[in-house]
């Protein structure tokens, strides 16, 4: 092989990490993205248990306050 040669093959390797390297970046872009989504998620989750465990709390003192006397 002659050199120009040599020189084409090196630049078709370079143009390939090019790509590879950008393809990288996108991807760890986009897990970034995702781990933001995630996290979003599940505080969202966090609050909504929450919320829902006080207003079974709210329901069960409600309903024992309802609850007619059964002294006699």
């Amino acid at each position: 092989m002659s050199n120009p040669e040599y020189q084409e093959i090196i630049q078709e390797y370079k143009e390939q990490v090019r790509i590879l390297k950008q393809e990288v970046a996108e991807l760890q872009d986009a897990g970034k993205a995702k781990d933001s989504a995630n996290k979003r998620t599940l505080q969202k989750l966090e609050h909504v248990t929450q919320d829902l465990d006080d207003a079974n709390k709210k329901i069960e003192e409600l309903e024992k306050s309802n609850q007619p006397n059964t002294k006699e």
